[in-house]
């Protein structure tokens, strides 16, 4: 029995091993609830259940951060907060993206929810990937923060100047070399990712991929292309592995359930992408002026990350609104 104390105590990276298999129960939970209890069967959900099962998440995440406060301190609890409503801003043109993915493969309402779902579970240990070399990096090389700072104003500036641009999926080069080095259908084929069809060339079984499994692989590939920017954006925040790790997948987390209520309504939320660029070019500078003005307090990051966001929202929602009967 001692010894188990002992080896849970054992501090991984900046928490005891306790704490991460803390965190990661209440993610399995999440996810077994959600899969095995609330969608067992394959159906469209609506926007209602999109927001409440949102807002679900988004409670355990704010549960979650109010723990890291009471247990590693203020300063811990306020980079957690800001890094989950980074995460979760970005994430929302994230949304834009897999939108436009589920619309390309004609993907119906009541099998996206599976893609989903697979989808965060390769974010889940891909993000661990990335943000345990970014920590290691950062440990060897604190220079490497000022890469991040000016690779994160390179993007911002980028986002604005292509905000009203959509990604054109049909010359993506990873689907292409996809269809070209595997064997496709090109019609669904209920829920499943692969199927055994002959080949028209031999006449043999083979396993094929269907559109559903496409749509996976681009969403997973939108996940990386946005880890990119928002990985550095929560190192330049805090870089404690522990706190950019729950804040980045609890934001994500709900990113499923989210998208139903805002896919709906994409087009209301145009202008959101100016306000994310200005984080961006934010959270970006923050790095090099600290050696000017010092370190800006977590509550200044905090407070400009929810005015910018909160900014644009309300911007989107005016630029969008249906024109009044002029009467």
């Amino acid at each position: 029995m001692t010894e188990l104390i002992s080896f849970l105590a054992t501090p991984m990276a900046s928490m005891p091993l306790w704490a991460w298999l803390f965190f990661f129960l209440i993610v399995i939970t999440l996810l077994v609830l959600d899969l095995g209890v609330l969608h067992k069967e394959q159906r469209e959900i609506g926007i209602r259940e999109s927001l409440l099962l949102s807002a679900g998440y988004i409670t355990a995440a704010l549960i979650f951060g109010g723990w890291v406060w009471w247990y590693m301190g203020a300063q811990q609890g306020l980079d957690y907060y800001t890094g989950f409503l980074i995460e979760k801003s970005l994430s929302m043109d994230n949304i834009f993206v897999i939108a436009l993915i589920f619309s390309y493969f004609a993907i119906p309402p009541k099998y996206q929810h599976r893609v989903l779902f697979w989808g965060i579970l390769g974010v889940i240990v891909l993000r661990a990937i990335m943000i345990g070399l970014g920590a290691a990096l950062i440990n060897e090389f604190d220079w490497v923060l000022y890469i991040f700072g000016a690779f994160l104003v390179f993007t911002g500036v980028k986002m604005w100047i292509m905000a009203d641009a959509e990604p054109d999926l049909a010359k993506n080069p990873v689907l292409n070399f996809v269809k070209k080095h595997m064997p496709l259908t090109n019609e669904l084929h209920g829920n499943s990712f692969w199927v055994k069809k002959p080949d028209p060339k031999t006449g043999k079984l083979v396993r094929m991929g269907t559109p559903l499994f496409l749509a996976l692989v681009m969403v997973e590939l939108t996940d990386l292309v946005f880890a990119v920017d928002s990985i550095p954006a929560i190192f330049a925040i805090t870089t404690d592995p522990f706190i950019v790790y729950t804040s980045n997948i609890f934001a994500i987390l709900g990113l499923r359930a989210l998208y139903f209520a805002l896919s709906a309504m994409i087009h209301r939320f145009h202008y959101l992408k100016y306000a994310l660029s200005l984080i961006l070019v934010f959270i970006g500078s923050k790095i090099f002026l600290v050696n000017i003005i010092g370190k800006i307090p977590a509550w200044v990051s905090l407070g400009v990350t929810m005015t910018l966001i909160v900014g644009g929202i309300i911007v989107s929602l005016k630029k969008t609104a249906a024109p009044k009967d002029a009467h």
